[in-house]
Protein backbone atom coordinates (compact mmCIF):
# COMPACT_ATOMS: atom_id res chain seq x y z
CA UNK A 1 0.00 0.00 0.00
CA UNK A 2 3.13 2.25 0.85
CA UNK A 3 4.65 2.07 -2.21
CA UNK A 4 1.70 3.00 -4.34
CA UNK A 5 0.79 5.73 -2.15
CA UNK A 6 4.66 6.48 -2.38
CA UNK A 7 4.31 6.73 -6.66
CA UNK A 8 1.35 8.42 -6.47
CA UNK A 9 3.26 11.41 -4.48
CA UNK A 10 6.18 11.00 -7.04
CA UNK A 11 4.18 11.65 -9.91
CA UNK A 12 2.54 14.48 -8.20
CA UNK A 13 5.56 15.90 -7.53
CA UNK A 14 7.05 15.43 -10.82
CA UNK A 15 3.66 16.80 -12.26
CA UNK A 16 4.45 20.23 -9.48
CA UNK A 17 7.70 20.52 -11.07
CA UNK A 18 6.36 20.75 -14.58
CA UNK A 19 4.43 23.49 -13.84
CA UNK A 20 7.36 24.97 -11.98
CA UNK A 21 9.13 24.94 -15.18
CA UNK A 22 6.07 26.40 -17.16
CA UNK A 23 6.42 29.24 -14.88
CA UNK A 24 9.74 29.71 -14.86
CA UNK A 25 9.35 29.51 -18.98
CA UNK A 26 7.01 32.87 -18.41
CA UNK A 27 3.75 31.27 -18.54
CA UNK A 28 0.77 33.22 -17.07
CA UNK A 29 0.27 30.77 -14.28
CA UNK A 30 1.12 32.80 -11.75
CA UNK A 31 -2.08 32.56 -10.31
CA UNK A 32 -1.95 29.37 -8.75
CA UNK A 33 1.35 29.99 -6.82
CA UNK A 34 2.63 32.61 -4.31
CA UNK A 35 -0.42 33.93 -3.46
CA UNK A 36 -1.49 34.87 -6.66
CA UNK A 37 0.25 38.36 -7.07
CA UNK A 38 1.62 38.37 -10.20
CA UNK A 39 -0.08 37.10 -13.77
CA UNK A 40 3.67 36.18 -15.43
CA UNK A 41 5.88 35.69 -12.29
CA UNK A 42 9.16 38.44 -12.27
CA UNK A 43 12.40 37.10 -12.49
CA UNK A 44 13.47 36.88 -9.03
CA UNK A 45 10.30 35.07 -8.21
CA UNK A 46 11.31 32.71 -11.33
CA UNK A 47 14.58 31.77 -9.21
CA UNK A 48 12.14 30.94 -6.09
CA UNK A 49 10.45 28.49 -8.87
CA UNK A 50 14.07 27.04 -9.82
CA UNK A 51 14.28 26.50 -6.31
CA UNK A 52 11.21 24.91 -5.67
CA UNK A 53 11.56 22.76 -9.39
CA UNK A 54 14.34 21.16 -7.64
CA UNK A 55 13.14 20.53 -4.93
CA UNK A 56 9.95 18.54 -5.86
CA UNK A 57 12.22 16.28 -7.96
CA UNK A 58 14.25 15.70 -5.00
CA UNK A 59 11.27 15.17 -2.93
CA UNK A 60 9.21 12.77 -5.57
CA UNK A 61 13.45 10.94 -5.83
CA UNK A 62 12.91 10.12 -1.65
CA UNK A 63 9.31 8.61 -1.91
CA UNK A 64 10.95 6.45 -5.16
CA UNK A 65 13.68 5.19 -2.76
CA UNK A 66 11.42 5.03 0.38
CA UNK A 67 9.06 2.70 -1.97
CA UNK A 68 11.80 0.75 -2.57
CA UNK A 69 11.77 1.44 -6.57
CA UNK A 70 15.17 3.30 -6.50
CA UNK A 71 18.79 3.30 -4.60
CA UNK A 72 19.90 6.29 -3.82
CA UNK A 73 22.42 7.71 -1.29
CA UNK A 74 20.24 7.82 1.79
CA UNK A 75 19.94 5.24 4.29
CA UNK A 76 16.63 3.81 5.92
CA UNK A 77 16.67 6.10 8.88
CA UNK A 78 18.02 9.30 7.09
CA UNK A 79 15.00 8.50 4.29
CA UNK A 80 12.91 8.53 7.21
CA UNK A 81 13.74 11.80 8.51
CA UNK A 82 13.70 13.32 4.85
CA UNK A 83 10.17 12.23 4.97
CA UNK A 84 8.95 13.31 8.24
CA UNK A 85 10.59 17.05 7.21
CA UNK A 86 8.95 16.65 3.67
CA UNK A 87 5.49 16.07 6.01
CA UNK A 88 6.60 18.86 8.34
CA UNK A 89 7.04 21.17 5.12
CA UNK A 90 3.69 20.16 3.11
CA UNK A 91 1.87 20.38 6.42
CA UNK A 92 3.05 24.26 6.67
CA UNK A 93 2.58 24.74 2.82
CA UNK A 94 -1.17 23.12 3.26
CA UNK A 95 -1.75 25.94 6.41
CA UNK A 96 0.09 28.94 3.98
CA UNK A 97 -2.40 27.42 0.54
CA UNK A 98 -5.49 27.38 2.91
CA UNK A 99 -4.64 31.45 3.44
CA UNK A 100 -4.35 32.41 -0.21
CA UNK A 101 -5.65 35.32 -1.28
CA UNK A 102 -5.75 34.05 -4.80
CA UNK A 103 -8.96 31.55 -4.81
CA UNK A 104 -6.75 29.54 -7.40
CA UNK A 105 -3.81 28.40 -5.77
CA UNK A 106 -6.15 28.08 -2.30
CA UNK A 107 -8.82 25.44 -4.28
CA UNK A 108 -5.69 23.78 -5.91
CA UNK A 109 -2.44 24.22 -3.77
CA UNK A 110 -4.05 23.37 -0.62
CA UNK A 111 -5.27 19.91 -1.68
CA UNK A 112 -1.89 19.08 -3.22
CA UNK A 113 0.27 20.16 -0.30
CA UNK A 114 -2.37 17.89 2.35
CA UNK A 115 -2.05 14.83 -0.25
CA UNK A 116 1.90 15.18 0.30
CA UNK A 117 1.90 15.69 3.76
CA UNK A 118 -0.01 12.89 4.52
CA UNK A 119 1.99 10.25 1.76
CA UNK A 120 4.71 11.75 3.30
CA UNK A 121 3.98 11.24 6.86
CA UNK A 122 2.67 7.64 5.94
CA UNK A 123 5.77 6.77 3.83
CA UNK A 124 8.18 7.85 7.28
CA UNK A 125 6.02 6.29 9.56
CA UNK A 126 5.92 2.54 7.53
CA UNK A 127 9.70 3.14 6.46
CA UNK A 128 11.38 -0.14 8.75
Amino acid sequence: MITILAVIGAILLFVAAVFEVLLIAGLPLGEFTMGGRYKVLPPMMRLAGAFSFLTQVFAALILLQAAGLMNMWFSVSVTRIICYVFGGFFAFNTIMNFFSLSKKEKYTMTPLALIEAVIFILTAISLK
